[in-house]
């Protein structure tokens, strides 16, 4: 039992001793799991992204929603339940609790893993790419939960930036607006998802693991209830050029637009699409860099859980005492 944990939530004892002991654990989303990759390699992408973790010296998390309990942990049978075809439901913030009301299955978005993960305790999170602002959202207010997510609960989200089919200027302009930082991991420029580069800038670059970390602990600090976006382009080898997704992307949104879908149903359309019309370039590329990212998530954890002196020492200082100002 992790102390103060309440609510249907059931924690693999692995992960239950781990963050006992203080040791590093790495949360990792089930929305990829059951709807971000095709049925014939999901469960063996998901293992494998927990086993990058375990290389990194952390320990892995995968979550979801499982006959109305959060999961923290899945076993094979677990991940078995959630490659199914018709998929079962993404979770994101509104959907969780009548998923837990129900007795219901679900996979969790970006969005609710952060719900989940705090919920245990779990400060640092690998995904793929963070949901954001459509494009056109100003005509269809189509913003992703995600971003406000981050802005209210204290959770760093490793990822490759952004889906490249989202309006990124405007994502990156919510997040700052919702005091929410953006590192970039060994750079100074966000990156797109599949795409290495969007021509953007993070609003800070971290050298290495151990500078997200400080950032980590000075922002929960001064506020634990805000989240953190860690930028990880994908690897080099594995990247899409940009004029070639932006001929991808005018293609698949002409059909999105001419079929009417809207809403969730949209990232999984867009990503079938992509993987068709590029021979399955874009899957490959996808599976990259979630690995990337989970063996990136792993070395911050572990960094994060180490205390170093400094941080020992604000932490003993006794509360500041003001005295009021004499008139």
């Amino acid at each position: 039992m992790i102390r103060g944990l309440r609510g249907p939530v059931s924690v693999m004892p692995e992960i239950v001793e781990a963050l006992a002991d203080r040791r590093p654990v790495v949360a990792l989303e089930s929305t990829i799991i059951a709807h971000g990759l095709p049925r014939s390699v999901a469960a063996e992408t998901a293992r494998a992204v927990e086993a990058a973790v375990r290389v990194g010296g952390a320990v892995p998390a995968t979550i979801a929603v499982l006959d109305g309990r959060i999961r923290i942990g899945l076993s094979d049978d677990d991940l078995a339940r959630l490659v199914v075809d018709p998929p079962v439901p993404k979770l994101s913030r509104r959907d969780l609790p009548v998923a837990l009301a129900i007795g219901g299955d679900g996979a969790t978005t970006v969005a609710a893993t952060m719900i989940c993960a705090a919920l245990a305790g779990i400060r640092v999170f690998a995904t793929g790419g963070l949901g954001g602002v459509h494009r056109g959202a100003e005509h269809s207010f189509d913003i992703s939960p995600d971003l406000e997510e981050l802005a209210r609960t204290g959770v760093a989200v490793v990822c490759s930036g952004a889906k490249s089919i989202l309006d990124l200027p405007k994502t990156l302009e919510y997040l700052e607006t919702r005091g929410v930082p953006v590192l970039g991991l060994g750079t100074a420029i966000f990156p797109a998802f599949l795409v290495q580069d969007s021509g953007l800038p993070v609003s800070h670059l971290c050298p290495d693991a151990e500078a997200v970390a400080r950032v980590l602990r000075m922002r929960w600090m001064l506020d634990t209830n805000g989240g953190v976006v860690v930028a990880n382009p994908i690897p080099t080898a594995d990247a899409i050029s940009a004029d070639e997704m932006e001929a991808l992307l005018a293609s698949v949104l002409a059909e999105l637009a001419d079929q009417g879908i809207t809403g969730p149903a949209v990232t999984p359309f867009l990503l079938a699409r992509m993987a068709e019309r590029s021979q399955g370039r874009t899957v490959a590329a996808n599976l990259a860099l979630i690995k990337a990212n989970a063996a990136a998530a792993a070395t911050i954890a572990v960094a994060y859980s180490r205390r170093p002196l400094e941080d020992q020492i604000i932490r003993r200082q006794p509360p500041l005492r003001l005295k009021p100002l004499r008139s």
